[in-house]
């Protein structure tokens, strides 16, 4: 276990858990300006975790003792909340019964991290998703998009013209895919929040003006009521406790239809960050919630307009992967000008 401990001020009183929190910096960076953050991760140069109080490696996510140790540290430092960063650990932790995890129930947990399950899910409350088909059932229309069930990152994802196209990929994926309508029109996110009793705390919409890997690396926060309205159907419909990222199209003939529902902080956390209002950031928020307080639900209350583009920078380790606080230009990044 690699520690690194840092005095508690500043109204820090709260412990928060990240877990899975990889490059994250920004995320683990804006939690630790209002609680006392472990930072978690089995990557010894997972570079967010230099951003937290205390870093922890935990054993791999399949390990029968991953819950224990988290368990563990949420004893030895009282932790509140449970927050987190990736798509992989969110079902365990819904299913932990000790945990304070900021995720939904364990079933909507298990059906989001298989999208077509997911695509169930959401007809089964409403909800609109895209003309959807598992491999054997001729789609309703051409062309389509043939993903994986439970792919991230933008990986082995298709698009098929016909029906001879879409069967070639659904052979050269070498793992279980879906096959879903190709959607003509812009895409969006929603960046969301919910409180402990699955109420929508607020639905924040941004363009996707760029993405890699999946990752939306420049877009714009847009007041949009269809879209903010959607967001806060999700959450409500679904249950959804904390952070949830919803993907959506504006199909030209379909109109608005839900591709995606991740459980998790989005890549595009900056957008949500700039737009709130101030004391109303969403790690704000659920630092409030972990400390017992309630939190009113502000749907629709941000603002909009801002436009993100983000960029990359690096720390510097010594021999014992210990943070040198030396950077490659003095004092760090130059001020924008």
């Amino acid at each position: 276990m690699s520690v690194r401990r840092a005095a508690v001020g500043g109204g820090r009183d709260v412990a928060v858990l990240l877990t899975g929190v990889g490059k994250r910096y920004d995320i683990v960076s804006a939690f630790a300006q209002h609680a006392f953050v472990i930072a978690a991760d089995p990557g010894p140069l997972a570079p967010a975790q230099y951003a937290a109080d205390l870093r922890v490696a935990p054993p791999r996510i399949d390990d029968p003792d991953y819950v224990a140790f988290l368990e563990q540290l949420m004893a030895a430092h009282d932790v509140r909340a449970v927050v987190p960063l990736t798509d992989l650990d969110i079902e365990v932790l819904a299913a932990s019964e000790r945990l304070p995890a900021f995720v939904p129930p364990a079933e909507v947990c298990h059906a989001t991290f298989d999208k077509f399950a997911c695509h169930e899910l959401l007809l089964s409350h409403g909800l609109p998703s895209p003309p959807t088909a598992l491999p054997g059932s001729e789609p309703d229309a051409y062309p389509v998009m043939v993903k994986p069930r439970r792919g991230s990152g933008a990986r082995s994802i298709h698009p098929a013209a016909d029906r001879e196209q879409a069967e070639f990929f659904v052979r050269y994926v070498d793992e279980p895919v879906m096959v879903q309508r190709l959607m003509d029109g812009p895409e969006f996110s929603i960046d969301i929040l919910g409180d402990l009793d699955g109420r929508c705390l607020n639905a924040i919409p941004r363009t996707m003006l760029e993405s890699r890997g999946g990752e939306s690396i420049k877009g714009q926060v847009i007041a949009d009521a269809e879209l903010v309205e959607l967001g806060r159907a999700v959450v409500e419909a679904l249950g959804v406790r904390g952070p949830c990222t919803v993907q959506a199209f504006r199909d030209r003939e379909i109109g608005l239809a839900i591709t995606d529902v991740n459980c998790r902080f989005g890549g595009a956390f900056p957008a949500p960050m700039y737009a709130a209002r101030p004391g109303r950031t969403y790690p704000e928020l659920i630092v409030r919630m972990a400390r017992g307080g309630t939190v009113e639900p502000h749907v629709g209350d941000f603002a909009a307009g801002q436009t993100f583009s983000r960029y990359y920078w690096q720390l510097e380790l010594d021999e014992d992967l210990s943070p040198t606080g030396r950077d490659i230009v003095p004092g760090g990044p130059r001020a924008p000008r």
